[in-house]
């Protein structure tokens, strides 16, 4: 079914526009359905060039979801909460969330398929099948993916506009010195390591809101709240701050800690507009035994 938007403004290219108003697509996304026709206004096609006035009314055709080849796998989830239109998950530390080159199976999409079935948006592509935003690997916690295409561009839209609220909770090294505080610092692709991420003047604007919930002897259990979503925001801004996630070996030491086989961090608390309801759904999850059997060996908070 088209989608409908009315422009309100003037002299922008028809791609960024559209860009602005269908968040889960890219610029370059939405270049491909002008050149496909799939965007018209009194029903003729739109040229890639048109320029938008006040007033214009745009029918927008997404195409239908292409077939996925990724295999659907009966793996366990540990699923907080299901409806027609969203799903929202409590993903395991060592999980990637979709496939890509030497995880091409195991997945969160993977696990998705078996139990969702056809029941996941097509917006992500064949490989990401739902998927409205991902965590890391190494990450634990929750995850949301949509089940159809209209609420896919709800929650794409509220990550956009920060209406999306996702909280995490961390162990970070050494003392952080103060109660409560706000990393401001755009983050980027690292200039010759392009696994990596930095903050950097060329990066995209990235904000990280932190409070201390406990302090231990050279470590400091936070809250981590995202204002924006990069990726790997809270551990590059933790780093730059100089108060690492502990056991990252990317951005931290380099050697494990605590019995650590990857970051203490989680993805605790998760709030969102239900795309179809219009009503405000909270969701928390318990903190996992990894990151509770670490603050165990840190013994007495100070």
């Amino acid at each position: 079914m088209p989608i409908t938007l009315e422009a309100d403004l003037s002299g922008a290219r028809i791609d960024v526009f559209l860009a602005g108003k269908l968040p889960a697509l890219s610029r370059s996304g939405v270049q491909r359905l002008l050149e496909r026709g799939l965007v018209t206004y009194k029903g003729a096609p739109v040229r890639k060039n048109h320029k938008v006035e006040p007033g214009e009314v745009f029918e927008v055709s997404l195409p239908a979801p292409v077939p996925t080849e990724t295999a659907a796998q009966e793996i366990p989830l540990d699923v907080v909460y299901e409806d027609g239109d969203v799903i929202a998950v409590n993903k395991p530390r060592g999980m990637v969330v979709h496939p890509a080159p030497g995880h091409l199976d195991g997945t969160l999409v993977n696990a998705l398929l078996h139990h969702c079935g056809d029941s996941l948006s097509g917006i992500g592509g064949a490989l990401r099948p739902g998927i409205v935003h991902r965590i890391d690997k190494d990450t634990s916690g929750l995850v949301i993916a949509a089940k159809n295409d209209a609420a896919h561009l709800s929650l794409s839209a509220q990550l956009k506009n920060r209406s999306l609220s996702r909280v995490y909770e961390a162990v970070v090294i050494g003392a952080v010195k103060d109660d409560a505080g706000t990393v401001d610092a755009p983050i980027g692709r690292h200039p010759t390591d392009r696994k990596r991420q930095t903050v950097t003047a060329k990066g995209r604007s990235a904000v990280t809101h932190y409070e201390v919930i406990a302090r231990y002897s050279g470590y400091t259990h936070v809250r981590c709240r995202l204002e924006t979503g990069r990726t790997h925001q809270i551990r590059v801004h933790m780093a730059h701050i100089g108060h690492p996630v502990l056991g990252d070996l990317v951005y931290g030491r380099k050697k494990p800690e605590k019995g650590l086989a990857g970051q203490c961090l989680h993805a605790r608390e998760l709030k969102f507009i239900h795309p179809g309801t219009g009503e405000q759904i909270a969701l928390q999850t318990a903190l996992p035994a990894y990151f509770t059997e670490v603050l165990r060996k840190l013994g007495n908070t100070i």
